[in-house]
């Protein structure tokens, strides 16, 4: 039976060696103690599965640096840490989802006019086109990403930097504002 290796001696070994074997006990020891605790500061899951990931993967390629002699000694400590200003910079968009959501919205706002655009603009039953383009920029673009793109309230958050709620609102406004100008 092998001996259960310290915590410092399993960041040793990762930093030195890159000892997949202690990267793994460290992974199984601490990410789902620090899962937990991030999940106290964010709802979203799939965010802090990232903000998990993210973080033991700058453990692993040694971006983090662990001093056993300094003031973050304690590894949960120096773990949290990490963590706590990775989930910081994903909630304000700086994690992989802002930078797709940035990608996404560069794309989304080219000069071109887009195809779902010229269809809604030719729409000649009754006065529907009239009524969309009367909607707000804010409600129409709601409406194109879900109705016309077909996306999820949660791909259509992000997709225009919003809350789910508040695609939720807004897709909701829009139809009672189409509903009342078709009426």
């Amino acid at each position: 039976m092998s001996e259960t290796r310290s915590d410092g001696e399993l960041l040793r070994a990762v930093a030195a060696d890159a000892d997949r074997r202690a990267f793994e006990e460290l992974y199984r020891r601490y990410a789902p103690w620090l899962r937990a605790r991030l999940r106290g500061r964010c709802a979203d899951a799939a965010v802090v599965d990232d903000v998990v990931q993210e973080t033991f993967l700058a453990v692993w390629r040694g971006k983090a640096r662990y001093r056993e002699d300094g003031p973050s000694a304690d590894v949960a400590g120096w773990l949290w840490r990490i963590g706590s200003r990775r989930l910081v910079d994903a909630l304000r968009g700086d994690g992989a989802r802002g930078r797709l959501r940035q990608a996404l919205a560069r794309l989304r706002h080219r000069d071109e006019v887009s195809a779902e655009e010229r269809v809604l603009a030719g729409v000649e039953h009754g006065d529907l086109a009239g009524a969309l383009v009367r909607l707000s920029p804010e409600l129409r673009a709601v409406l194109q990403a879900t109705v016309i793109d077909g996306l999820t309230t949660r791909e259509a958050a992000v997709l225009l930097g919003i809350p789910p709620g508040t695609v939720k609102t807004r897709a909701m406004r829009a139809r009672k504002q189409l509903r009342e100008a078709l009426a």
